[in-house]
């Protein structure tokens, strides 16, 4: 039996009216209660078992085997070893801002025994992806100044700087409602981080990097189940931001990261096609929508795209040439996951992922 006190929660119906009073200190998330100091009885049951999906996926930087990849590194053309370092440069500090986020702010406001055990498990997480981060710079970069380059992008690399500038300005920010924070950083783990997900699924097709492309892999999973998780609190909220509100936001994440990729460190380096790799993007936004709970096709209708659809039936009509790479057509069906890995991805992750690995080969 459930602690009459500790009721399970039930989660506020999507689209609720409120009324004109209603503030965050009603949110039973951000209520403080001595309850908040021991585990159990769980009365979130979703919270807790999206900790322990976290839990079981478990890794360190020491599971991936770098040695294969220095004689790769080393028969890249300069521009993919530009884009490469660059990527990377942007990851190894992008972390330790999600994990500034979940430190100063997150981990302080939300009171849910739940919901704090996976803030904590995913500073964890984080830690490691930045460690990984770092350890993929210092294997591959030989030259010390180069490399301090590289660990200090936030001050070297102005389009580094503007994507880390935006979250940081999140997490400062005293005036924005909880709800609109989580939605921000939903959108920096989700949004932020998709494009270069995907740069590096390319060089996998390819047949390059696989200690990069491994941890790759485990990192966008990891990613994915943060940026599910950002969702699932949302939908707890009792306050939350309108629908005009929550598409400013992750709109202007679209724009921040589209540029990123295909003017400042465009994919072309690599081989990609730019056209894609913003429908791309704007595809991931569209699913994080339709996860948040709101309709789906809102970003490419705001930005006037044609949408990936249109897109795959494009690469379909011409095998010879297809957007993706030459001579290679996408399939019909999705391509098969890592079955090893597939237990552990939320639904909303699995089926982007999906997605992903539909067009950009497993």
């Amino acid at each position: 039996m459930g602690d009459p006190e500790r009721p399970e929660a039930a989660r506020p119906e999507q689209g609720e009216k409120l009324s004109p009073d209603t503030n965050e200190d009603e949110e039973p998330l951000l209520k403080k209660s001595s309850r908040r100091f021991v585990i159990f009885p769980i009365q979130y049951p979703d919270i807790w078992k999206m900790y322990k999906q976290a839990q079981a996926s478990f890794w360190t930087a020491e599971e991936v085997d770098l040695s294969k990849d220095l004689p790769h590194w080393n028969r890249l053309t300069s521009d993919e070893k530009y884009f490469i370092s660059h990527v990377l440069a942007f990851f190894a500090a992008s972390d330790g801002i999600v994990n500034e986020n979940l430190v100063e702010r997150f981990s302080q406001e939300v009171q849910v025994p739940e919901a704090r055990c996976f803030y904590g498990f995913q500073i964890l997480i984080e830690n490691v992806h930045s460690e990984m981060y770092s350890l993929l710079i210092d294997t591959y970069i030989r030259d010390p100044k180069k490399r301090e380059f590289l660990f200090n992008a936030i001050e070297t690399m102005p389009y580094v700087k503007k994507k880390a500038d935006w979250a940081l300005r999140w997490i400062a920010d005293r005036k924005s409602t909880f709800g609109e924070r989580v939605v921000a950083f939903a959108a920096v783990e989700g949004i932020f981080f998709s494009g270069s997900f995907a740069a590096i699924f390319w060089l996998k097709k390819r047949g390059l990097m696989p200690g990069l492309t491994f941890s790759n892999e485990l990192i966008s999973r990891d990613e994915g189940l943060h940026c599910d998780f950002a969702c699932l609190m949302f939908q707890y909220l009792v306050n939350k931001p309108s629908e005009e509100r929550v598409r400013e936001i992750i709109v202007n994440a679209v724009e921040i990261e589209q540029e990123f990729l295909t003017e400042a460190l465009p994919v072309g380096l690599i081989g990609m096609n730019c056209i894609l790799m913003k429908q791309y993007i704007e595809f991931v936004a569209d699913r994080l929508l339709m996860e948040l709970g709101f309709s789906k096709n809102t970003v490419r209708e705001i930005l006037g795209n044609y949408g990936l659809e249109c897109v795959r039936k494009k690469t379909r009509q011409n095998r010879s040439n297809s957007l993706l790479w030459p001579g290679k057509a996408i399939e019909d069906g999705p391509a098969p996951m890592l079955e090893a890995r597939k237990k552990l991805l939320t639904p909303g992750f699995r089926l982007a992922q999906l997605q992903l690995l539909q067009l950009f080969g497993e």
